[in-house]
């Protein structure tokens, strides 16, 4: 299958050192020459760590690093490593991983190497381009739904994971960590951003249930197998996979399930082929998460809440790098606008009480 997901040249100022990588590949029985050429490719999709694509010897293989002056926080390349290694044989929709590093005498920082699954990653580019029918994306939802379930139910003590995470105390942690990360890379005054932090502290919920938790699991983190769109063929971007309450998960990707029936405000500053007409509102894909996973699913707002506060948080701090000079990445120079939208889209569902029809 033809590649859907374009590599473009690197951007300026995020080149890899290649003779010291091809050492690198060559050490780890990788590669056969070390002085054998190499191509690189940087893949543009995502916003957090940088992902770029090496071609060598007729082999592809994925590098993943840390952004450029970025926190070590949420960039643990040697976590990230540390999961994907230990589920590949438990959960068939882990990327095979091959070489991690912590030598600062290659990259400058800790990196890794994974294998290039091919598939068809959503975009809602290519979504558009696919020109993709509504029966087909009722398809996409559910295969995309059955492998958030199957994740959920994993057994992550099986996996060697049970040390990952503290799933106790897990949702007050997240309400307090997230709001400390906000404040700390706030550029500008949104008041409905402090609203939502104190609601979300007055209204956690005590009891959850624990479950290995992806943390980012939406369209663009799933490589599809094929056209028929029955079968995932790689889950991507595990960099914040831990232990932790399953609801939360589900409230992140609730986050950035934005419906065709949202306000434009919504759909132009969440961009997402779950816009498309075909995939289902975000009430129904609770519905449908709550039969196939068979939990009760109470506490909703609060967990839709939580997930659009994330994506402000996220998109903010990504934005404070941006204003700061720390990248020249002009995808970003508007994300502090999508951080307010978020923050004033959770205050709207937690005021509505509901995570449909907001506006």
């Amino acid at each position: 299958m033809p590649e859907t997901e374009v590599t473009r040249p690197v951007r300026k100022g995020e080149e890899l050192n290649e003779r010291d990588l091809k050492r690198f590949l060559f050490q780890k029985g990788l590669i056969e020459d070390q002085n054998s050429k190499m191509s690189v490719g940087q893949f543009q999709n995502g916003y957090s760590n940088l992902t770029y694509q090496l071609t060598i010897e007729e082999k592809k293989y994925v590098l993943r690093r840390p952004p450029f002056s970025a926190p070590k926080r949420g960039h643990d390349m040697g976590r990230e490593f540390k999961v994907l290694h230990a589920l590949h044989q438990l959960f068939d929709k882990t990327p095979k991983v091959f070489a991690f590093t912590e030598d600062p005498k290659i990259l400058g920082v800790p990196f890794y190497i994974m294998e290039k699954v091919d598939g068809i990653i959503l975009t809602t580019k290519e979504a558009r381009e696919r020109q993709l029918l509504p029966s087909e994306f009722k398809t996409i939802a559910d295969t995309w739904l059955d492998g958030f379930v199957e994740l959920h139910g994993l057994d992550y003590s099986a996996a060697g994971l049970a040390s990952l995470g503290r799933p106790e105390g897990y949702v007050a942690r997240q309400v307090t960590n997230w709001g400390k990360q906000y404040l700390a890379a706030a550029t500008e005054e949104v008041p409905s951003a402090k609203k939502v932090m104190a609601w979300m502290e007055e209204h956690q919920p005590t009891q959850y249930s624990y479950s290995l938790i992806h943390n980012d699991y939406k369209y663009d983190n799933v490589v599809f197998s094929d056209t028929h769109w029955k079968k995932i063929a790689a889950v991507l971007d595990w960099e914040m996979c831990t232990l932790g309450d399953p609801m939360m998960d589900l409230g992140t990707s609730l986050g950035y399930w934005t419906s065709e029936k949202d306000a434009a405000i919504m759909k132009q500053g969440l961009p997402s082929p779950t816009v498309l007409e075909g995939n289902p509102s975000r009430t129904e894909i609770v519905q449908q998460y709550a039969l196939k996973s068979g939990r009760n699913i109470d506490n909703l707002t609060f967990y839709f809440a939580y997930g659009l506060f994330k994506i402000a948080v996220i998109a903010q701090q990504i934005y404070y790098r941006f204003k700061h000079g720390h990248t020249t990445d002009k995808r970003f120079a508007h994300l502090n606008q999508v951080s307010a939208l978020s923050c004033n889209t959770a205050w709207q569902a937690i005021q509505k009480n509901q995570i449909d029809n907001l506006y």
